[in-house]
């Protein structure tokens, strides 16, 4: 609460003037964060898999501006769970049933296909974010220890595998904050060819479609 009271210029126990509990906040911030993930009026794409990437990849850029959102606005309390259900969480959803209404799926593989591609993108932005956060805060002697340890293990012979990849160049760009953007376009693209194919048609619009050839 104490980082919410100084953004907002005011202090700790102010904010309890306007909102009754700690739940209440987080709720209202995941709720202002869904907000910014949400595509303005008439610039949703009308093919499918388009219209779910935009929204994968705003949402995305959404949460990346806010990288401690992922894990502080997780909790066990009803309120902390409930900020999906809030204004704006409420119309992200209906932009992601939207976005798939014109997929060949029947309702389940549709609903299956937008929590995959949730997790996807929180999934993406909570490694992205622990990268973004070593990179801020470079400690050099944190650094070499890790890698003197890592070093040791390796020379023990147990990980081979390892100890191959870590002469190979190709591997140096695994921590690569550059290339976070990429290595999403492609997960993404990949999430969508595989989700498709093991996907249920949507039967009835599969037999119409059958009926007018």
């Amino acid at each position: 609460m104490g980082g919410a009271g100084a953004a907002l210029g005011a202090g700790t126990m102010s904010l309890y003037r306007y909102i009754s509990a700690k739940a209440d906040l987080v709720a209202l911030m995941d709720d202002a964060i869904m907000g910014e993930s949400l595509i303005p009026d008439g610039q949703l794409p009308a093919d499918w898999r388009a219209a779910l990437a935009m929204i994968a990849r705003t949402t995305r850029t959404a949460l990346l501006r806010h990288p401690w959102a992922v894990l502080a606005l997780q909790g066990n309390s009803a309120a902390a769970q409930d900020g999906s259900f809030g204004p704006n969480g409420i119309r992200h959803f209906e932009q992601s049933l939207a976005a798939v209404a014109s997929a060949p799926l029947d309702t389940a593989a549709k609903l299956d296909l937008i929590a995959i591609v949730d997790d996807y993108v929180f999934g993406h932005v909570l490694r992205a974010g622990e990268q973004q956060a070593r990179a801020a805060r470079p400690d050099p002697g944190h650094a070499a220890a890790i890698a003197a340890y890592i070093e040791q293990q390796l020379s023990t012979g147990q990980f081979p595998l390892l100890a191959r990849l870590a002469g190979d160049p190709a591997a140096r760009s695994i921590g690569d904050l550059a290339l976070l953007g990429d290595r999403f376009e492609r997960g993404l693209q990949a999430l969508l060819d595989g989700a498709l194919a093991d996907a249920r048609p949507d039967v009835g619009r599969c037999s119409a479609a059958g009926s007018e050839r």
